[in-house]
């Protein structure tokens, strides 16, 4: 199919949720498997929101998911405030069709004439032939709308529960729900796969897109995605700004993989899968409609398998942001292949690596008062003793605390904690002996030392 058009319409907020994540490359999925096209338009009408920083960074966010001008199937970015002429014309021409009217009632007169905060508009300025108003559209006041929805199935809305909703202000502006579907239409919208919310916006889209003289899309409504207590995801209380993960280290491709996830699956149990292959996989309608648990402890570990996975030379690329510009990247070097199946993001890179390029590491205390218990001293007193003249090599340096240890009546992973963190400052980091062998028999001598006079006090 040559014809399919999906569009992605995000309105401006500060930052990109990694549910809008989601849904844009569900959209692209579509674009690219079908030949189609990938319609990015940003929702600028709102002025409170039209912020030229936050449009470019929904742009900069989608090209770090990979949905940019290179690929032949994206277009745009459009804006949908330079559609304004085309959202007045269709509300004059559903106004001369009598498919819409002026009202000029205000919320306290509809609430006093129905009794009720709770009900909606009830018609009253149906037949007065106001010239001046607000603008709203007559929806049909018997039998149901229907919205077909490839996730949801067959979704009925029994009219007589749909108040006239407003498409225009009384200044002539339009509202979202009738520029959307004007923008849609003019635009050649095919398919629409959105967020669940939305679903109470199609019935009412549903209705619109006849009355202008087309035919409604393709509907999809993604779940909801939620937390460990199963609440929707909120910006309030959870991370949900696709900007953190990738500050922190988060790689693209894992990114990727995993939203798609989130609602989805490729089958035959697998999940760790680049976006070539899950494109021809992916289908709208076998998308599950109950709620997708965002799980940060398994995005993590797909980072961790991402990042293993990545060629070295690739790997200090990516870390490069990371880590001090006045750090020695030869030294790096040397070190890169062990942390490199330690981290599960980027960011974890500089807290595995810094102890060789600081003068003295910098001490966790919690490390600290954990590993220097009462046999640390006699534990760095030998192993200092050996270091004279053992041959250095991870294997000998190995031996040496070995014996070390077993001379005072420890195994070999209780006598290296007071070593790790006089040498690393940390109880946790790189494989010990070989970061040893990196930093050199006269800086690890110093910092045993240290590490001896800071115990004595």
């Amino acid at each position: 199919m040559t014809d399919v058009r999906v569009r992605f319409a995000p309105s401006p907020t500060g930052m990109f949720h990694v549910g809008s994540a989601r849904a844009a490359l569900f959209n692209w999925a579509v674009a690219e498997q079908s030949g189609g096209r990938f319609i990015l338009r940003i929702e600028d009408t709102d002025a409170t929101r039209n912020r030229p920083e936050w449009t470019e960074g929904i742009i900069s966010a989608l090209d770090w998911i990979g949905i940019n001008g290179t690929n032949a199937v994206f277009e745009g970015p459009y804006f949908q405030s330079a559609y304004e002429p085309q959202h007045r014309e269709a509300v004059a021409k559903l106004l001369a069709d009598g498919k819409a009217y002026y009202c000029d009632c205000t919320r306290e007169q509809v609430q006093e004439r129905t009794g009720s905060k709770d009900k909606g508009y009830d018609g009253h300025c149906r037949e007065r032939g106001l010239s001046a108003g607000a603008v709203r559209f007559r929806t049909p006041d018997e039998g149901v709308t229907v919205v077909d929805d490839v996730i949801r199935g067959r979704v009925e809305f029994p009219n007589n529960a749909q108040e006239d909703f407003v498409i225009a202000r009384s200044d002539g502006s339009p509202l979202y729900v009738l520029a959307n579907a004007v923008d849609d239409i003019t635009q050649g919208v095919t398919h629409v796969a959105r967020g669940e919310e939305h679903l109470p916006n199609a019935v009412r889209q549903e209705l619109l897109w006849p009355a202008l003289g087309a035919r409604p899309p393709v509907w999809a409504h993604l779940p909801v995605i939620v937390n460990e207590q199963r609440k929707k995801l909120s910006k309030r209380r959870d991370k949900v700004a696709l900007e953190d993960y990738r500050e922190e280290g988060y790689l693209p491709e894992a990114m990727v993989n995993y939203l798609m996830l989130l609602g989805w699956g490729p089958g035959e149990d697998r999940e760790i899968m680049p976006w070539s292959e899950m494109v021809p996989l992916f289908r709208l309608e076998d998308v599950n409609p109950s709620n997708a648990f965002f799980d940060e402890k398994k995005l993590r570990a797909f980072n961790g398998e991402y990042i293993r996975a990545l060629p070295l030379e690739t790997f200090e690329e990516r870390c490069a942001p990371y880590l001090d510009p006045a750090w020695d990247r030869e030294l790096f070097s040397k070190v890169a292949s062990l942390a490199q199946t330690r981290i599960a993001v980027l960011s974890e890179i500089r807290q595995n690596v810094d102890f060789l390029f600081l003068e003295e590491p910098v001490f966790d205390q919690v490390s600290w008062d954990k590993a220097m218990k009462s046999s640390a001293e006699e534990i760095l007193t030998g192993y200092l003793d050996r270091l004279e003249s053992v041959s250095w090599d991870p294997e000998s340096l190995k031996q040496a605390l070995e014996e070390v240890g077993t001379a005072h009546g420890l195994k070999l992973g209780k006598a290296q904690a007071p070593v790790r963190v006089a040498v690393t400052g940390r109880t946790v980091g790189l494989p010990l002996f070989e970061s040893i062998e990196v930093l050199g028999r006269e800086r690890t001598q110093e910092r045993l030392r240290a590490a001896l006079a800071r115990l004595r006090g």
